[in-house]
């Protein structure tokens, strides 16, 4: 079954503007209806100069041609205001609901995006959702401004004026409008021809867009690495490519205009023979072949616009194909569920036969079973790839298990409102991300409410008070995109008192004191030991020095839990967890001097 139109797909889902698409279409069409009439006018004070007793007004009872004028003076002022009312009408709504829907559209689109699970974003550049949730609907906007109120208009124009014509003089009429269907036929090949195209011209602005983001996130490394003439010459390829794909779409649009211009010339000239003919021939009066001549440029000439129109049609159509196709992917994580009032959470954890991969890859966890007591920290270890990071998203649910379930208080996880789960969940992820914004502000981002004091407690629990205070504006001091101005000791002091402020029953700390000097890490492990009194603790950590005083460490190589116990447990085994002790500590480095 072939998918709807955009067009159609568009129609669907503004139609709570139904009646205000259908005002504006009205306010078009009664616009358009007196932008024609003064050429009536114009044939009929012809007629009143040149026959006076014969001509139409003179025969509503006005004798006299100089009332005669004057009421088609008065008759002009009032069609020239209703001209211009019903402009200023069109005008007003076409550009309200083309404010309108592009709000709306861009908040649900981007609320939709919230919802995706985190597979979707892993297979999606930043740069292309940005481009797809601005520049596409920044496209439609275009067209609904002015566009949509073009289309009527010729439209209208053509009922209209064909019906002008048909009643003055049906022979001129047919010759006059004979061009009209090669004008249309020729549009609709058009559009044919350019669909696939502007198609093409807005993936590429995506790519471009999307390679833009990365270069401008990573402009660091990109110094670093001396890569500026590489990846300048890298968006110099992309931009060509975007050029290239508008090239073809320009040398479809550009051959339409001289063409409609012929056909507009073939009408005219026979409205100026045939109909010159018959007010020769007193078959019809000269008013009334000055009416066609003036009304043939009215109907022809607005067409020469069709294929700019059509263009502008066929950019939006192509932007509103990609946001509804964003918006109808399907959400593959439930939204919804049970609430769970975070005071009610005590906080045990249990997963129960918990396996997972994620798409295209070997299994990440293979039939994990264990249990963290309410109130007990836990910590994995293990090397890099053995699943240790995998675990804290499936408890986040950034990710469902493929197998097996994640238990909370005894209940499965996916029974819960996600955002309920995730609002009794502090979460210190080991790639810091900071807001830009001040410093205050993403302490308080999962609590926007709290005052400055215990934000202040907050940073001084995470050893964060000391250097905050002695930034140019303390607590309000801008910390720029991502951070970039702390140094990833102080960006991951602030991501710890974000979740220390929040004061989760459950916290996860993913590599927390990665990016800490060894006496800060000291400082920040004294504020930690007292944080995780009385909540549940999940820890992920390459030092074990950070973990010595877990109630229970599990170690996982290849997705499996291959040993748990405490410190004193593990350390005092010949297992992994012992290995990796020794080294961490040195015990097994050779001597020097050795080889």
């Amino acid at each position: 079954m072939s998918r709807p139109s955009p067009l159609r797909r568009l129609l669907s889902y503004a139609s709570p503007h139904r009646r205000t698409i259908t005002l504006a279409t009205v306010f078009s069409f009664l616009n358009k209806l007196f932008d024609i009439a003064p050429e009536i006018l114009i044939g009929m004070a012809v007629d009143v100069v040149g026959s006076g007793p014969q001509s139409v007004v003179a025969k509503l009872g006005y004798p006299d041609r100089v009332h005669q004028l004057l009421i088609l003076a008065a008759a002009t002022l009032v069609i020239w205001v209703l001209e211009s009312t019903f402009e200023y009408l069109y005008e007003v709504r076409w550009r309200g609901l083309a404010q309108t829907v592009q709000h709306e559209l861009r908040l649900d689109a981007y609320a939709h995006v919230q919802k995706l699970d985190m597979a979707f974003f892993e297979d999606r550049s930043t740069g292309g959702l940005t481009a797809t949730l601005n520049d596409d609907i920044n496209q439609l906007e275009r067209f609904l401004n002015g566009g949509a109120n073009m289309l009527i208009q010729v439209l209208s124009t053509v009922v209209l004026v064909g019906a002008v014509f048909f009643y003055l003089a049906p022979k001129v009429a047919v010759l006059a409008m004979l061009p009209i269907p090669f004008i249309l036929a020729g549009a609709f090949f058009y559009q044919f021809r350019v669909e696939p195209l502007y198609a093409g011209v807005r993936e590429q602005a995506a790519i471009i867009a999307a390679r833009l983001s990365i270069n401008l996130s990573g402009i660091a490394t990109m110094k670093s690495f001396t890569a500026e003439e590489r990846e300048l010459k890298a968006i110099e390829g992309e931009s060509l490519a975007y050029t290239a794909a508008n090239t073809k779409a320009i040398q479809v649009s550009a051959a339409f205009i001289p063409i409609i211009r012929m056909a507009i010339l073939a009408g005219f000239l026979a409205t100026l023979v045939v109909g010159g003919k018959m007010a020769l021939a007193g078959t019809i009066t000269v008013g009334s072949f000055s009416v066609l001549v003036f009304l043939t440029q009215r109907l022809l000439w607005p067409l020469t616009g069709l294929a700019e129109t059509v263009d502008l049609y066929q950019r939006a159509m192509a932007s509103t194909a990609r946001v509804l196709d964003l918006l109808e992917t399907p959400i593959t994580l439930g939204h919804g569920g049970k609430p769970l009032p975070r005071a009610a959470v005590k906080g045990e954890i249990r997963f129960e036969g918990v396996g997972f991969s994620y798409p295209g890859r070997l299994p990440a966890l293979k039939n994990v079973n264990l249990t963290i007591p309410a109130g007990t920290t836990a910590a994995f270890v293990g090397a890099t790839g053995s699943g240790k990071t995998t675990l804290t998203k499936l408890l986040l649910r950034f990710y469902d298990p493929s197998e097996g379930r994640i238990l909370l208080d005894g209940q499965d996880i996916r029974s819960f409102d996600p955002r309920d789960l995730r609002r009794a969940i502090g979460f210190v992820s080991q790639d810091t991300f900071l807001f830009h914004g001040t410093a205050k502000e993403n302490i308080s981002y999962g609590d926007p409410e709290k005052g400055l004091p215990a934000i202040e407690a907050a940073a001084r629990t995470a050893e964060a008070h000391e250097f905050l205070t002695a930034l140019p504006q303390g607590y309000e001091t801008l910390v720029g995109e991502r951070g970039q101005k702390l140094s990833g000791g102080q960006r991951q002091r602030l991501a710890i008192a974000r979740a220390v402020l929040k004061d989760p029953p459950v916290l996860i700390l993913d590599e927390a004191t990665s990016a800490v000097d060894n006496e800060t890490e000291a400082a920040i492990q004294k504020s930690l030991d007292k944080l995780v009194v009385g909540r549940t603790t999940v820890m992920v950590a390459h030092r074990l020095s950070t973990i010595v005083k877990a109630h229970r460490i599990f170690v996982l190589e290849d997705g499996k839990i291959v040993e748990e116990g405490t410190h004193a447990e593990l350390s005092g085994r010949a297992g992994p967890y012992a290995d990796l002790w020794r080294v961490q500590t040195g015990l097994n480095a050779p001597e020097a001097g050795s080889r």
